[in-house]
C-alpha cells in the first residue's frame, strides 16, 4: 500500500502541506511582528531582556513537544486509543512544569538579571496552559487532521503571540508582553480542549516515562535553539546582546522554515518501512527551503539587520550567514530526531546533551569576545551534531548480521 492509501482521506497530503506551511508561516510571522515591534518599542537592553525571556518560554514548553510528539507517535500506531488517558497525561505534565517553573523563578531573577519577580511569574503563567496545548496537538496530528490542526496552530499566534504584541504596545514593557502571553495562552487551551471533543482524564493508564523521555530529547534541540541567544545575554553587554537577539531572529527564520515538513512526516516516521523511504526526502526539502535563507543573508549581510531592527542598528557589522547557517542545520537535526526517537533510539539523547555541552563549554569558557564568536559555536556544534544523527541513521539501516550455523 502506497503512503498516500494510508493517510486518513479528510485531508490530502498536498493540501496538508500548504494548510500546515501557511499556519505555522502565519504564526512564525506573528512571532517575529512581535520581535520588530519590540526592536522599536524598547531600548536595545530592554529589548534584549524580552528576548532572553521569550527564549527561556520556549525552552519551558519543551515538555509540550515531548507529550506531542510522544502523543501523535501512539495515535498514529493505534488510532482506537482512548484519549482520555492521554489527556491525564497532559494535565500531569502540565501541573508538574507549572510547578518546576515556579519553584525555579527566582534563579531565572539571577541568571537574566531581571529587574523584579514579575517577568519570570509571567513566564511561568503561560507555561502551564502552553504544556497542554501540546497534547491537542499531538491527537490531531497522530490522526492526521492536519486542517484542523492547522487552525489550532493559527489560533495559537493569534492568542498567544498577538497577546504579547497588544500587551507590549499598551505597557512598551517587556512586562506587558509576557502578560498578554499569558492571557493568550489560557484562551486557546480552552479552544483547543474543545475543538478535540472536551475530553475528560482517565487515570488508569499513563506514560510519563515515555514522555520524560522524548522530552530530554526534545529539550535538548530548543535548548540548542535558544541556548546561545542566552548565553550571549548573559556573556555579553546589554548593546551587543541587543544586537545578537536580532541575528537570533535570522536563526530562527531558517529553523521554523521547514517546520511544516516535521509535522507532517512525523505520524508516518511511527511505521520503520515509511519513515526509510520518506526520511531522505524531508531532508532534501529542509535543505532546499533554508537555501534560500542563507542565500538572502549573504547577500543582505549586516544590512538585514537594519531592514529587522531599525536605522539604529544601521552601523552593524554582525554578518548574518552564520546565523542562517545555525539555523538550517538544527533543522536538519530537528528531522533525524524524529525519526530516531520514533525507532526508540535512546542513544540520540545523549547525542543531543553531549551538544548542548559542548556549546555551553565553548561560549562561556572561550568564544565570548564578540557576537561573531557566539554564533560561531553555535553553528560549529549545529553542524557537528546533523553529521552525527546522519551517522546513527545509516548505522540503523544496516541489516543485522546473520547468525552463525551451529
Amino acid at each position: 500500500m502506497s503512503v498516500d492509501t494510508e493517510v486518513p482521506a479528510r485531508t490530502g497530503n498536498r493540501v496538508a502541506a500548504i494548510l500546515v506551511s501557511l499556519a505555522l508561516a502565519g504564526n512564525n510571522a506573528a512571532s517575529y511582528v512581535l520581535s520588530l515591534a519590540a526592536a522599536r518599542i524598547l531600548a536595545p537592553g530592554a529589548f534584549g531582556e524580552l528576548s532572553s525571556l521569550l527564549a527561556v518560554l520556549v525552552i519551558g514548553v519543551v515538555p509540550a513537544m515531548g507529550l506531542q510528539t510522544v502523543v501523535a507517535l501512539r495515535v498514529a500506531r493505534s488510532p482506537a486509543r482512548h484519549t482520555g488517558s492521554l489527556f491525564a497525561l497532559g494535565l500531569m505534565t502540565s501541573g508538574i512544569v507549572a510547578t518546576a517553573a515556579l519553584t525555579l523563578s527566582p534563579l531565572l531573577v539571577l541568571l537574566l538579571h531581571l529587574g523584579s519577580l514579575t517577568p519570570a511569574l509571567l513566564v511561568t503563567a503561560a507555561l502551564g496552559p502552553l504544556t497542554l496545548l501540546g497534547l491537542f496537538h499531538g491527537l490531531l496530528q497522530g490522526s492526521h487532521r492536519f486542517a484542523v490542526l492547522s487552525g489550532l496552530i493559527a489560533l495559537e499566534g493569534a492568542g498567544k503571540v498577538g497577546g504579547s504584541v497588544v500587551g507590549l504596545v499598551v505597557s512598551g514593557s517587556p512586562t506587558g508582553a509576557l502578560a498578554g502571553a499569558a492571557l493568550g495562552s489560557l484562551v486557546v487551551v480552552v479552544a483547543g480542549w474543545q475543538i478535540c471533543g472536551r475530553p475528560r482524564p482517565r487515570w488508569a493508564d499513563r506514560h510519563g516515562g515515555e514522555v520524560l523521555h522524548t522530552a530530554q530529547a526534545m529539550l535538548a534541540l530548543v535548548l540548542l535553539v535558544n541556548l546561545d541567544l542566552v548565553l550571549a545575554r548573559h556573556t555579553l553587554p546589554a548593546g551587543a546582546a541587543g544586537e545578537y537577539a536580532l541575528g537570533a531572529i535570522v536563526t530562527k527564520i531558517a529553523y521554523w522554515l521547514p517546520q511544516a515538513v516535521g509535522v507532517l512526516v512525523l505520524p508516518r516516521f511511527a511505521v520503520s518501512d515509511r519513515r526509510r523511504r520518506v526520511l531522505p526526502v524531508a531532508l532534501a526539502v529542509c535543505a532546499g527551503l533554508d537555501a534560500v535563507v542563507l542565500l538572502v543573508s549573504l547577500v543582505l549581510g549586516p544590512s538585514l539587520l537594519t531592514l529587522i531592527g531599525g536605522s539604529r542598528y544601521a552601523g552593524s557589522t554582525l554578518p548574518v550567514w552564520p546565523f542562517a547557517l545555525a539555523g538550517s542545520l538544527l533543522a536538519l537535526v530537528q528531522i533525524l530526531l524524529y525519526a530516531r526517537l520514533a525507532d526508540g533510539d535512546r542513544r540520540v539523547t545523549v547525542l543531543m546533551w553531549s551538544a548542548v555541552g559542548v556549546e555551553t563549554v565553548l561560549i562561556t569558557t572561550w568564544l565570548h569576545g564578540s557576537a561573531t564568536q557566539v554564533v560561531t559555536a553555535a553553528a560549529c556544534c549545529a553542524g557537528a551534531l546533523a553529521a552525527a544523527g546522519a551517522v546513527l541513521e545509516l548505522r540503523s539501516r544496516r541489516p543485522a548480521p546473520a547468525p552463525n550455523p551451529t
